[in-house]
């Protein structure tokens, strides 16, 4: 597999990955035209994308579906609830409850805690795992056996609480961000990556950062104390460019 995080962060978000036989999107939070630049950033066509994962129908994770899916006319997966939410006529689409099987390709959904419903996935192939875990308030520990000991994880790390305490944030909104339904804050993703990151751990990248209420370097300090002492590669995921296409080994 090959992945790539095209977009992460407050205003938009999408991933890419490459199977055997497939050309995948994590959702598709920016606009059309934005995504389809940063697939030609990592010499990847858009007309070659054939699947569209989606998370949650939040706009920072559907923004540019509706022109992709009609310019392109990839295949939509997502759960039954996603589906009426969205209230666009998807000619080819897939409800995905618990898991399928894609030619060589595995994914199992991954029931996280957001203000709507929202999945995260685990991707397999050829014996190598993606995690693909934002927007979600907390993980639940019945999920830590099934997450564990992946090659890549891509998990949020959206707000340091101090800075959202004492931010402009109105107090509903930061009670939303903190609650259980709401975002992982820096020391919670470095808590739960303790309990789920294993010897075949490769890379973790930090995503869905907030602007408002974390920086990138706060993110990685407190994510790189747990993986002191490990050959794990951090990476903190960028609202505003791509990462590099990675092969997992």
């Amino acid at each position: 597999m090959q992945l790539s995080i095209l977009a992460s962060g407050s205003k938009g978000n999408s991933c890419y990955i490459k199977t055997n036989n497939h050309n995948i999107l994590i959702d598709i939070g920016l606009t059309s035209l934005t995504i389809e630049r940063r697939l030609k950033q990592i010499n990847v066509e858009p007309k070659d994308i054939d699947i569209i994962l989606l998370t949650h129908t939040h706009v920072d994770h559907i923004a540019g579906l509706k022109v992709f899916v009609k310019k392109y006319k990839p295949k939509v997966y997502l759960s039954r609830k996603m589906y009426k939410e969205l209230g666009l006529n998807l000619l080819d689409y897939e409800i995905l409850e618990d898991e399928i099987k894609i030619d060589t390709l595995f994914i199992e959904t991954v029931q996280v805690s957001h203000d709507v419903e929202c999945n995260g996935y685990i991707l397999t192939e050829n014996n190598k795992s993606v995690v693909y875990i934002t927007d979600t308030g907390y993980i639940h520990e019945k999920n830590y056996e099934k997450l564990s000991n992946k090659n890549i994880y891509v998990i949020e790390s959206n707000h340091d609480v101090e800075m959202l305490m004492t931010g402009k944030y109105p107090y509903h909104l930061k009670q939303r961000i903190l609650s259980s339904r709401g975002h992982l804050s820096n020391d919670e993703t470095a808590y739960y990556l303790k309990q789920i990151i294993g010897p075949n751990t490769e890379k973790v990248y930090l995503a869905h950062l907030s602007e408002e209420n974390n920086t990138p370097e706060k993110a990685y300090s407190k994510t790189s104390e747990i993986l002191e002492n490990t050959n794990i590669e951090l990476i903190v995921a960028s609202q505003n460019e791509e990462t590099e296409l990675i092969t997992v080994w």
